[in-house]
């Protein structure tokens, strides 16, 4: 897949490039009947469109519009989120090749080819992440007083200190581990920062220097800030693999350390159960959990200085071959130097903070929150409006008297969290309280494993969700008598029941009262909880069951409209679109004549702009200061707009192999919101990157003359209340 191209400098080439332009139009079509929108040639590459991705991520450090710690951040999560990609995804496709189970995605690309683009982009992309640390990010930080000291950069009391330092709090938790008869290879920890020691001369069993393996110790801070009296005045920082270099001859007395080179290796993290041979989902996933530290091996880093007889002894320990060898100048573990934002108090070089809003029914409203819900749904938009109203209804429900029942979707929630606090409250309070929990949100397993087993201890009843289909819609359903009779509230969301990411990330919530919605909540947790053929619902869709069916259906009918001359337009706006028949639904309503505009911030296999195919499909991403994760599907409908939020993304896993709620606004002023929030995004000339045919992204910007638009700012600005 071509690439965003760069120049000398390593700076991402920003032509203006005004897509999005043209006026929505009726353009009536008849789909040519000879394409094959099945051909290979007219989709993306998966793998390859997720490293996209994460290439837009790394771009933000070098945009000097965001504050300096967090272009830091941004080079920070491309490692994080590079380490996942292998951990699942390229593990995933040496799995295929280990097991002679070759498949392909719609691109046709077979995982052999897969893998060799991956190493080569990745090879690319990771010098060029310390290239932008190296030359641009640390001494950008030196000049507002931020420094990482080196060993040759140590003054006589920095090095006093670091002397003591290693003494009291390194040397007692370290365990060097020679290599030898009987002490052979170490079984490493996924991820763990390592030494590979070259030494010279006897220790005191006469045995002859050789190899030693200095595991560092998780316990250990990466980066150890110096006191203030020891620096130039600002912040200060050691690096902890500094400080094990400068005194590795310490751990093997009386032996010469010929050199110390610091590795790390990344090993498949993917969980697999087989649904079909599990009785007990949550001791089958404690099982799991040991063996993820510890699974093969796909990737190893190491310092570009280390020797390449050193390098190769270290690839054939783990078995890898040198494609899978990157050598890094700099910490191997970079992620790890998230922990400096911390240790500094430096506002002025973070982005500016914020207090979500509220909206006005909330504000209005000074008794019970269920006296708003029940006079208008009300809608959240996260972070630019706050998550303490969902925490406050599920407070309030569980210590009102006239609450019978409360059910809820936990997939990520946090260890802790406001939501578990006050399920466990409800329940300890004779609230029938039920919990669907998602134990395989993957990364989050034995948090979750933790937060069912002290909801069970409270009284709560506990359910893990049907074993093949991850339980990942987002709902609450809350039952209070009124008046003599029983009154059903919901909250319905695209993100997770988790405070912190509610800072953090993109989302819609709904808190409503609407007799026919709660209905099909309580319906959803209905088949969740026990067992019976699909419900009939009134207004939601929802996966595995009736999603995909009728997002065709309504794509479809989108094009009926503009083969019929009337105006067509749809928007879709989700973090993946790798789903084929979906793709080929969008493929055949660009052929009739219709507009569409995609919002996906991640992977993308649909490819825009072709001729005949897909010429009036536009994609766009976003990437600021926010994660944008709300998932939101816009139809005309001949001027009868459907606006629908959703807990899925338009991939295979969301459609047909997990548990999902898609919810439509059903009162216009607010479907009307979501539509402008919509078009605002279409506007974004700061952040937005626009997808073309060849598979690059381009960078949108002003045009002479032409204000600046942030689609994040404005709505901060629209809902939130600027704080300083």
């Amino acid at each position: 897949m071509p690439e965003v191209q760069y120049d000398e400098a390593g700076t991402v080439t920003r032509p203006i490039l005004r897509i999005n332009q043209s006026k929505t139009g009726v353009r009536r079509r008849k789909p040519s009947s000879d394409i094959d929108l099945d051909a290979p040639e007219l989709y993306f590459n998966r793998e390859l469109s997720h490293l996209q991705f994460n290439i837009r991520v790394l771009e933000q450090a070098l945009d000097e519009s965001h504050p300096l710690f967090n272009r830091l951040v941004f080079l920070l999560i491309f490692s994080s989120n590079l380490d996942e990609f292998f951990e699942i995804r390229v593990a995933g496709l040496k799995r295929q090749l280990a097991f002679g189970r070759e498949t392909s995605d719609a691109d046709g690309m077979r995982p052999a080819e897969v893998l060799k683009e991956i190493s080569r982009i990745c090879h690319e992309q990771v010098d060029r992440q310390y290239h932008i640390l190296n030359d641009i990010l640390i001494p950008a930080l030196e000049e507002h007083n931020v420094r990482f000291v080196r060993r040759n950069q140590w003054s006589h009391a920095q090095k006093a200190w670091v002397a003591k330092y290693f003494q009291d709090e390194i040397m007692p938790v370290i365990s060097p581990i020679g290599l030898d008869p009987s002490h052979p290879f170490p079984r490493l920890v996924n991820k763990s920062l390592n030494f590979i020691v070259s030494l010279e001369g006897k220790d005191a069993f006469g045995r002859e220097g050789g190899l030693a393996i200095l595991p560092a110790p998780r316990s250990l801070p990466r980066l150890i800030r110096m006191p203030g009296d020891l620096t130039q005045g600002g912040d200060e920082f050691v690096f902890l693999s500094s400080m094990i270099h400068a005194h590795a001859e310490l751990l093997f007395p009386g032996m010469k350390v010929k050199g110390c080179y610091q590795f790390r290796l990344t090993r498949n993290a993917d969980l697999l159960v087989d649904p079909e041979e599990v009785s007990d989902l949550a001791s089958a996933l404690r099982g799991e959990l040991l063996s993820r530290r510890y699974g093969d091996a796909v990737r190893l880093e190491v310092a570009d200085n280390c020797p390449d007889e050193l390098s190769h002894f270290l690839l054939h320990q783990f078995g890898l071959s040198e494609d899978e060898l990157y050598r890094v100048n700099g910490p191997v573990n970079l992620n790890r130097l998230m922990t400096v934002m911390g240790q500094t108090e430096r506002p002025d070089l973070e982005f500016p903070p914020f207090t979500p809003g509220l909206p006005k029914p909330l504000k209005r409203e000074e008794g019970s929150i269920f006296n708003a819900i029940r006079q208008q749904d009300i809608l959240l938009h996260h972070p630019f409006e706050s998550f303490a109203p969902v925490e406050d209804m599920l407070r309030e429900a569980a210590r009102d008297p006239n609450v019978v029942a409360i059910k809820q979707t936990l997939y990520r929630t946090g260890a802790d969290s406001e939501i578990v606090n006050a399920l466990v409250e409800a329940a300890r309070n004779n609230k029938e309280v039920t919990v669907v929990i998602e134990l395989r949100a993957r990364f989050d397993e034995a948090d979750n494993l933790a937060l069912a087993s002290r909801l069970q201890e409270a009284g709560a009843i506990v359910i893990y969700g049907v074993v093949a289909y991850k339980t990942h819609a987002k709902m609450m359903h809350i039952l209070r008598r009124e008046h003599g009779k029983l009154k059903h509230y919901a909250h319905v969301g695209t993100g997770n029941y988790h405070a912190k990411t509610a800072k953090l990330y993109t989302d819609y919530g709904l808190l409503t009262a609407h007799p026919e919605l709660c209905e099909d909540v309580h319906k959803v947790f209905q088949q969740l909880c026990g067992m019976g053929q699909v419900l009939q619902m009134n207004h939601l869709l929802h996966a595995p069951f009736t999603l995909h069916k009728q997002l065709v259906a309504m794509i479809e009918r989108e094009a009926e409209h503009a083969a019929a001359g009337h105006k067509a337009r749809i928007i879709i706006k989700c973090n993946s679109m790798t789903e084929p028949k979906l793709i080929r639904a969008l493929y055949k309503a660009s052929q009739a004549g219709v507009e569409i505009d995609m919002i996906i911030r991640g992977m993308c296999c649909l490819k825009p702009g072709l001729p005949g195919i897909s010429e009036t499909i536009r994609v766009h991403s976003i990437i600021g200061r926010f994660l944008e994760h709300t998932r939101v599907f816009y139809f005309h409908h001949n001027g009868r707009d459907e606006v629908y939020c959703a807990s899925a993304d338009f991939m295979e896993r969301n459609m047909f192999r997990r548990v999902e709620t898609c919810f439509p606004l059903l009162e216009p002023r607010l479907a009307n919101r979501v539509r402008k929030d919509l078009e605002t995004y279409l506007v974004d000339n700061c952040q937005r990157w626009c997808l073309q045919s060849d598979g690059s992204y381009r960078l949108q910007t002003p045009a002479e003359g032409e204000a600046e638009i942030s689609v994040q700012e404005t709505l901060l600005d629209a809902y939130a209340i600027k704080v300083g």
